[in-house]
């Protein structure tokens, strides 16, 4: 469905409403009839496909989950009653084909299916499918989610149903002339959206006129890659937004609620990281205006289920309906958290036939709630998505005020094929500021080793003075950008910490070593480092990225040591507190220059992991130079894999001449399209993989000869 002229609008509109009558007379008189739902089929992955598992099984009914290859081992494969595999590991062949799933369903006699969010959660052709063969698909019409699923159709709808919308141009000509005109009407800066977008892809801004061109192109470029469809709308641009979302809700039998609005406004790469409920900052009055509107916008499609009405706010608390996601939210928790609500029970029980569980006036908001989304990424690299094994997995401590919604476990791997979401952390308490403190909190205690991970960066955010006055715009990240990616800084006694792990773990692999023998006499078994008229002591090394340390630890006495840093000047270490949460993870605390303190230390092989107060600090012990081998390691110039993924295309050939910025590999990770270039000029000598392949990150993919 394209865009609407806007001179046949009131006939298509009045057209819409009769459709959408007829549609909800027809789905009301279905739904209501249909028996309760005992076993559910959810059409997801990861820690969505979990979420909802965990509410059918307090409900009693079964769940029903399928798998890409990717996923034969994963939590929510063993989560469910019954599992299916569907395919490969790429999306298109496996959680994408509507064919398998439906297959699936049949046989499995499941008479729902679940979408989840993502996939098909949004696919007008699925629910459609599903109720073609009389399954229940746990989401709106089929007609909600081609209204809302296109941009320029739902502001026509919107509109009428009196709904405030921002200025702009939702017309068919598409011509550069009719859009630069558009564009000047409407005054700069200008939004450019594809029609059919969604998380942040075909969208640009143009600040001027000068640079709407090359902005109008590169949208639709990226839209008709990610959609199929180039078509764009103008908007007027609202600098320093906010954007904040109304949770709503319908039923079968014409009831609307909605459960208040959350705040969404930090994000990266126009995509959300982390999420508050309620926002702060409204008024009563506001609140009650924006909730009404998304009632109406609910209403205006013969909404059914669980959906979300987004909106952008100005500094003056005018907001401006952005668009609606027909499905369930990533952030859903803290909407849960805040008005003691479970909806994915009111989603299984409103497609079941029954009405909403409460009426508007007894849904209350209660304290505060923050969510913050765990990702497999490094910020200091522009958020660049990862992969990889999660070696090390410890959380805090879960509870009825905090959430960790995962789909993964300690040696599960977050995988190249799909998001590199690895959890949400949900926190709840009576005020915002208790609630913010408990987050940082929460995230110290989060420990992860094997990827990188953007722990660090929320504790940075959730910290930094603006955010906790509330004082948020989707151009926090930029804004403060110095202060969220401060200069790397190591203390002396966190070194203290790392070595005093080290020290007590050699000591007992001596002990061990030492058992083993079965010699009980060995004074190997008895004085560990003991030394003739000497103090026992250790030299270690530890590499903080490019910077080398030189840490020296030497015994004073039975409980206290001298530990120095490339150096200098010795600290006194006293009241030494070790112990051993798991095999490779100890938790130090002692008492350096008289502050104490403590760490949890992870020690991998030849790395070691620093967990503290301040972050998250990654070592490691330099490789003897006789251990280090030559080969394999390709030229410095030679480009290698920025990240874990899989090779989408070559671009050369081996004897091809290339020119530095010449395109020779295009990887696709984590939903994302990376183009890989030459370095400097020269012939490529040999190509090391071909399309199709998966690659690890920092793998060499084209060996480069200089002429």
């Amino acid at each position: 469905m394209s865009s609407l002229r806007t001179k046949h609008l009131p006939a298509l509109l009045r057209d819409l409403k009769r459709t959408h009558i007829l549609y909800f007379q027809k789905w009301t008189s279905q739904s209501v009839a249909l028996k309760t739902i005992d076993k559910v089929l959810i059409a997801n992955r990861g820690e969505i496909a979990c979420r909802v598992m965990k509410t059918a099984k307090r409900l009693g009914i079964r769940s029903v989950a399928v798998y890409s290859e990717a996923d034969r081992h994963s939590m929510h494969v063993a989560m469910a009653d019954e599992a299916y595999h569907i395919g490969p590991p790429a999306a298109s062949e496996s959680y994408l084909r509507q064919d398998k799933i439906l297959n699936v369903a049949k046989l499995s006699g499941a008479q729902a299916i679940h979408p989840g969010y993502g996939f098909l959660s949004e696919n007008v052709e699925f629910a459609g499918a599903c109720e073609k063969e009389n399954i229940i698909f746990i989401g709106p019409p089929a007609t909600a989610i081609r209204d809302m699923g296109i941009k320029s159709t739902s502001k026509h709808i919107m509109s009428a149903a009196g709904v405030p919308i921002i200025q702009g141009y939702h017309g068919e000509d598409q011509t550069l002339d009719k859009l630069k005109s558009e564009a000047a009407k409407i005054g700069y800066p200008v939004m450019i959206k594809a029609v059919r977008g969604g998380g942040g892809k075909g969208m640009r801004i143009a600040m001027n006129e000068s640079e709407f061109e090359s902005q109008l192109q590169s949208a639709k470029t990226e839209a008709m890659k990610s959609f199929g469809d180039e078509i764009m709308l103008l908007e007027k641009f609202v600098e320093n937004p906010r954007h904040v979302e109304v949770q709503v809700f319908g039923d079968h039998h014409g009831n609307y609620v909605y459960l208040f609005e959350r705040d969404c406004s930090v994000q990266r790469r126009h995509q959300k990281i982390i999420e508050e409920a309620p926002a702060p900052g409204l008024t009563e009055e506001v609140r009650k205006q924006i909730g009404e509107a998304a009632v109406r916008a609910a209403k205006a499609v013969s909404y059914v289920g669980a959906g979300t009405v987004e909106f952008i706010m100005d500094k003056n608390l005018k907001f401006y309906f952005m668009e609606m996601n027909t499905r369930l939210q990533v952030e859903h928790p803290i909407t849960e958290m805040i008005t003691g609500t479970d909806l994915v029970e009111w989603q299984l029980r409103v497609a079941s036939g029954e009405k909403i569980p409460m009426k508007q006036e007894e849904i209350k908001i209660r304290g505060h709630a923050f969510e913050a989304r765990i990702y497999a990424e490094d910020p200091d690299n522009g958020f660049m998505p990862g992969a990889g094994p999660l070696l090390h997995l410890t959380t805090p401590t879960p509870g009825k005020d905090l959430r960790i919604e995962t789909g993964v476990r300690q040696g599960d791997e977050v995988s190249v094929h799909y998001d590199p979401m690895i959890a949400k952390l949900v926190v709840w308490s009576d005020d915002r500021h208790t609630a913010l403190k408990r987050t940082v909190s929460a995230l110290q205690d989060y420990h992860i080793v094997g990827l990188n991970t953007n722990i660090r960066f929320l504790m940075a955010l959730a910290s930094h003075p603006s955010f906790k006055a509330g004082d948020v715009n989707t151009d926090f990240i930029p804004q403060h950008q110095k202060q969220l990616f401060p200069p790397h800084s190591l203390k002396r006694s966190s070194l203290a910490h790392a070595s005093l792990a080290m020290a007590a773990r050699h000591r007992a692999s001596v002990v061990q070593g030492a058992a083993a023998s079965k010699d009980k006499f060995s004074p190997f078994a008895q004085n560990i480092g003991i030394r003739i008229n000497s103090s026992p002591s250790y030299t270690i090394n530890l590499l903080d990225g490019e910077t080398e340390h030189k840490i020296k630890l030497e015994k004073k006495s039975k409980d206290s040591w001298h530990v120095s840093v490339d150096n200098g000047e010795p600290m006194l270490v006293t009241d030494i507190s070790l112990s051993n949460d798991s095999d490779d993870k100890l938790t130090v605390r002692c008492c350096v220059d008289n502050v104490i303190s403590s760490s949890s230390v992870v020690l991998m092989g030849s790395s070691v992991h620093l967990f503290t107060v301040d972050g998250i600090h990654s070592l490691t012990q330099p490789t003897p130079k006789y251990v280090k081998s030559a080969t394999g390691a390709g030229s410095i110039f030679d480009p290698v894999a920025p990240m874990p993924g899989v090779i989408e295309k070559v671009a050369v050939e081996p004897g091809a001449k290339v020119q530095k910025g010449d395109p020779l590999v295009v990887m696709i990770a984590m939903k994302m399209e990376y183009v890989i270039r030459a370095a400097k000029d020269g012939v490529v000598e040999k190509v090391f993989h071909k399309p199709g392949d998966t690659v690890p990150k920092g793998k060499v993919l084209v060996h480069l000869k200089e002429e």
